[in-house]
């Protein structure tokens, strides 16, 4: 279960009109603070963030899985999708299970190594690459119109802050 204030976060993100991939990211900051604070493991930093999609879409989020994705991925995804709204609590039997199997995943890797800061960004970088230019664009494009203009404003005078320490 996500804990409430995600929750909220995501459908704050709702109501201003953000992307579903920004919504689904509340749930995927949550995973990677339950991998740092020791609560469960992950094999690698692409399992945490699939762990916090999962999350998401079983909250209501409507994130699609990617053009790419495996089949495996979008049974999962649709799976995911199909149990958002529904309130039938899991087994605790099962419940227990899946977090004794993550517990036991990642014995020999440590957090840093899949919920460090360099960890993270190899993991967004790698799956930038996969993006076409025009791609990374549009979606800038649309994450500035969205920021509004208080935002857009905090933004370039973080971004002027930046230009000047260098």
């Amino acid at each position: 279960m996500p804990e409430k204030k995600t929750t909220a976060r995501a459908a704050k993100a709702k109501r201003e009109g953000k992307s579903a991939s920004t919504q689904a990211g509340e749930f995927v900051r949550e995973e990677i603070k339950h991998v740092r604070e020791g609560k469960h493991g992950a094999k690698s930093t692409k399992q945490a963030i699939a762990i916090g999609l999962s999350k998401a879409r079983r909250a209501g989020v409507d994130a699609k899985p990617g053009k790419t994705a495996s089949k495996a991925t979008k049974k999962k995804a649709a799976q995911d999708s199909e149990k958002a709204g529904t309130t039938k609590k899991p087994s605790a039997a099962r419940s227990r299970g899946a977090k004794q199997a993550l517990k036991t995943a990642s014995k020999k890797t440590p957090a840093k190594k899949i919920a460090g800061k360099k960890a993270l960004s190899a993991q967004a970088k790698k799956a930038a690459t996969k993006r076409t230019a025009a791609d990374r664009s549009a979606a800038a494009k649309k994450a500035a119109k969205t920021k509004g203009a208080a935002g857009r404003k905090a933004a370039a005078e973080k971004a002027a802050r930046t230009r000047k320490q260098d």
